[in-house]
């Protein structure tokens, strides 16, 4: 079965690094936001990594982001995908992200994972903006601890950890 992503990005004219997950879980899907999951470690990760406390509500998830000059999508508009796993994924068809960075200062991206860098390649080899790869926030990518994301996130966002 066919899925669409039903919700756009988080962007503003100021930002200037791109975080490009795969596509959303299925939670994510319901609540029409980013990294529902009770279980992902992605607003976690991020607001360690600015110093803040993590974000409960949808406003406040887009408030740090975009006080911090990020933006935030997926690789991914459509595909056929059974539940959220990303290795189900079927027949994958891109997101505009050309249109969003143009509208943006956006210098750098960041990849939540493996399966967004491998379809990021394959879907715009011409893009010569650096990007990198990181450790998924996923619970299912439990070698990497909560430090350790943070560790290697807070690196990539140009900002030192502020937890040791």
């Amino acid at each position: 079965m066919t899925v669409s992503h039903g919700f756009g990005p988080v962007y503003d004219e100021n930002c200037e690094i791109l975080i490009l997950g795969s596509f959303p879980s299925v939670k994510s899907r319901e609540e029409s936001f980013y990294y529902a999951h009770p279980q992902n470690r992605f607003w976690r990760t991020i607001a360690e990594c600015c110093g803040c406390g993590t974000p409960a509500t949808t406003a406040e998830k887009r408030a740090l982001l975009l006080g911090h000059r990020l933006a935030l999508w997926d690789v991914i508009e459509r595909c056929e995908i059974t539940g959220s796993s990303d290795a189900s994924i079927r027949k994958a068809e891109p997101t505009d992200i050309m249109s969003l960075i143009s509208e943006t200062k956006v210098s750098r991206i960041l990849l939540n994972g493996q399966t967004a860098m491998r379809l990021y390649k394959k879907f715009w080899p011409e893009l010569t903006l650096p990007a990198v790869a990181l450790p998924s926030t996923s619970a299912a990518n439990a070698r990497f601890r909560q430090n350790m994301l943070v560790d290697a996130w807070g690196k990539a966002l140009g900002i030192k950890s502020h937890k040791k």
